[in-house]
């Protein structure tokens, strides 16, 4: 019996070792599975939550989609079912205040409608037919309705019967020379021979038609298309019942930006412009204010020049009110206030944390605020006594929170972590410790050997700590060296480490593939305060360059690099980095750009996110002190120098950096005999390789590995 009992410990032995043997593959990131937008019940004992996964496409051979699905799960048990399926998916999940309903957004032919699914058992049905579409539901306090609000087109709603039967009109000045707004409520006949209002008339059409794009306001660029569509949102409030039409709840030329209901479901709090007479492209500071809905008035509550207001959130009996204040300009850091909402109280507290809140949520009796924050690579938990103005973190910053919910000193959240990419935990007060109440990843990852970062710290030039994190290969052997690969990241602001889950597969593949991996978060990353993330101001390409470069020294120095192998690759900013790189060192084998942005002065008109120009280099082109920075920090500049092998990626539709940017690239090198590739993916914007086509997104991974491969091997 012994030396069976020994047999059989050896064999088990054994069998853990080699358990996990195999490496991650390309088509891996089609097994993702990612859990979002958990909720406890009201009574505490189930929960709900949103489940994201990619199947192949049944109407389309060779593709993948994406679908979003509905989760209950039961706290006793710790298990979940799929409350919905099928190709149809679902947003914005929420119980309502008694229990009884889980109202979520589906689409309804090409428009989302609000569903209301029992708990007691039937099938879900939609309460709304509305034509322009339901966003962002919220419960009202009585349980009795739901709140939503519609993006809608001026135009449209100019001449809408149902909606806007008083013929209301933008307080704001039109910015179509010499018309006001009455042109576009006339009745006129269509004709291109006739007088000046038809043929007026005839021109509007072909507008309407998509015949053609009349552009006037300053913001004309989407995400993958112009538009010369002005939109406002519009907040309605329909009855669970859907037995009426919904209730259009405040003028939308008004510009209401968010609004929450306070106490009576008539009073709420609102965020509005500033100012109501300057078109709405022009005004970016504005106000908090409670509106009535009854006497349709507002009332100033919390104002100062030059800043904006967001993220406002009403504490549960509307006690306090949570919100983040940012100057307009500049880099976006945001400051999280909170004030008193009670009559004739004052109260205002600044949350003493200089980092980018990403979520948060009121305790039931309004003592405690909880929130998750980028935080040195990981996206912790946060508990802030309010009374106490104690800030008390709660989770690692080695892992990310990227959805949660509270209740009674209980947790539930989906987290990421460098072995697991998404699941959902529970965990309370009393036991801080995760208890995984999903295992969606865990099951596909149970036979896979992963590549661990390790994070360590410098001191860069400025004085200031920089974050990176080192990834051997898998199956690494101390006697061998190894081609090294320094990723960088976009934004400038965003952060990465092993609380961010965008980047999880890309490293794993290529640590995989034999590469170790470098990566930081130089200069200008989120995640480490207003000081850090301003550092790159009229200095996106030096200072930023100069960190990332002594990551990767610090790298080298660990002895297992080859030296003569050493890659970069990057998206977005990062795209830009990348590029600004390989024009100051030939210490790199090959690049890799990817949706970049390389002059800085055609970006301007380009990229709808144009406002970086001003904003990070203290002008416009047409400035000569500001110019002359552009061009210095542009990689276009430096063309010359380039001799790094490369290969560029752009969407054919992304209009956020503006594909012109790589074409102006590709152009010159290829003008001046380098070795270059370009590759564009049509109708991918500048989402591709997060949420984009699926195909697209292996594709374009698969490609830059072989790229690589042509110079490495």
């Amino acid at each position: 019996m012994k030396h069976l009992l020994t047999i059989v410990v050896v064999i088990l032995v054994c069998f853990s070792a080699s358990s996990q043997t195999k490496k991650i593959e390309l088509t891996d990131l089609l097994k993702i599975k990612t859990v979002s937008q958990p909720q406890f019940s009201p009574d505490g004992k189930k929960y709900i939550y949103l489940l994201k996964s990619i199947v192949e496409d049944p109407d389309r051979k060779g593709e993948f989609a994406y679908q979003n699905h509905l989760y209950l799960g039961d706290l006793a048990s710790k298990e979940s079912r799929a409350l919905t399926s099928g190709k149809m998916s679902v947003s914005s999940a929420s119980w309502s205040p008694n229990g009884q309903f889980i109202s979520f957004v589906r689409l309804v032919g090409d428009k989302p409608q609000l569903f209301l699914l029992p708990i007691s058992g039937g099938e879900a049905y939609p309460i709304t037919t509305i034509s322009y579409g339901v966003g962002a539901p919220e419960w009202s306090k009585d349980g009795s309705s739901l709140y939503f609000s519609s993006e809608l087109s001026v135009k449209d709603f100019l001449v809408d019967t149902v909606y806007n039967k008083s013929a209301l009109q933008p307080s704001w000045t039109q910015e179509k020379p010499a018309y006001d707004w009455s042109i576009f409520q006339k009745k006129m006949k269509a004709n291109p021979d006739g007088n000046i209002e038809e043929i007026r008339a005839y021109l509007f059409q072909n507008e309407k038609d998509k015949k053609a794009k009349v552009i006037n306001q300053l913001d004309f660029q989407e995400e993958s298309t112009v538009s010369g569509e002005l939109t406002v949102t519009a907040f309605f409030k329909t009855s669970i019942l859907g037995n009426s039409k919904p209730e259009l709840l405040v003028n939308p030329f008004r510009r209401v930006d968010e609004m929450k209901e306070l106490k009576s479901g008539q009073t709420f709090v609102v965020c509005i412009p500033a100012d109501t007479l300057r078109h709405p492209d022009k005004v970016l500071d504005n106000t908090i204010a409670i509106y009535d809905a009854t006497t349709k008035s507002f009332q100033t509550l919390v104002e100062k020049p030059g800043y904006r207001y967001s993220n406002i959130s009403v504490s549960p009996n509307g006690k306090y009110l949570a919100f983040f204040e940012l100057k307009v300009g500049g880099i976006p850091s945001p400051v999280a206030k909170i004030i008193a909402l009670s009559p004739g109280a004052y109260y205002q507290k600044i949350i003493p944390l200089d980092r980018i809140l990403t979520q948060w949520s009121w305790s039931k009796d309004e003592s405690t605020l909880y929130f998750t924050a980028q935080d040195h690579g990981g996206v912790p938990l946060y508990e802030y006594d309010i009374a106490k103005g104690k800030l008390t973190a709660l989770s690692s910053i080695e892992e990310g929170v990227l959805g949660f919910d509270q209740m009674d000193g209980q947790f539930i959240y989906a987290k990421t972590k460098i072995t697991n990419p998404s699941e959902l935990y529970f965990s309370s007060k009393s036991n801080p410790v995760d208890m995984a109440l999903t295992q969606f990843n865990t099951v596909w990852l149970k036979d896979k050997v992963l590549s661990l970062a390790s994070k360590k710290t410098f001191k860069n030039n400025k004085g200031l700590l920089v974050d990176y994190w080192v990834m051997k290969p898998v199956n690494f052997q101390s006697d061998k060296k190894y081609p090294l690969l320094v990723e960088i990241h976009g934004g400038p602001t965003a952060m990465w480490g092993t609380g961010e889950a965008s980047m999880w597969h890309e490293f794993q593949y290529f640590a995989a593939k034999g590469y170790g991996i470098v990566y930081s978060n130089p200069r200008g990353s989120g995640g480490y305060g207003t000081e850090f993330m301003g550092a790159n101001v009229k200095d996106w390409g030096q200072g930023p360059m100069s960190d990332v470069m002594k990551a990767l020294d610090l790298g080298i120095s660990e002895g297992w690099a080859d030296t003569t192998k050493l890659v970069v690759t990057g998206g977005s900013y990062a795209g830009y980095l990348v590029t600004y790189m390989i024009g100051h060192t030939n210490r790199f084998k090959v690049a890799c750009s990817q949706r970049g942005v390389y002059e800085l002065s055609t970006f301007f008109g380009e990229g709808n996110a144009w406002r970086l120009v001003p904003n990070y280099f203290g002008g416009y082109p047409w400035e000569k002190q500001a110019r002359s920075i552009l061009d210095k920090e542009s990689p276009l500049s430096y063309v010359l120098n380039i001799r790094t092998p490369l290969i560029i990626f752009h969407g054919e539709q992304d209009l956020r950096t503006g594909v012109i940017q790589s074409e102006m690239l590709y152009k010159s090198l290829k003008v001046l005999g380098r070795d270059v590739e370009y590759v564009r993916h049509p109708g991918a914007t500048h989402e591709i390789t997060r949420s984009g086509n699926n195909r697209q997104r292996l594709d374009q991974m698969l490609r830059t590995y072989e790229f690589f491969e042509r110079y490495l091997r």
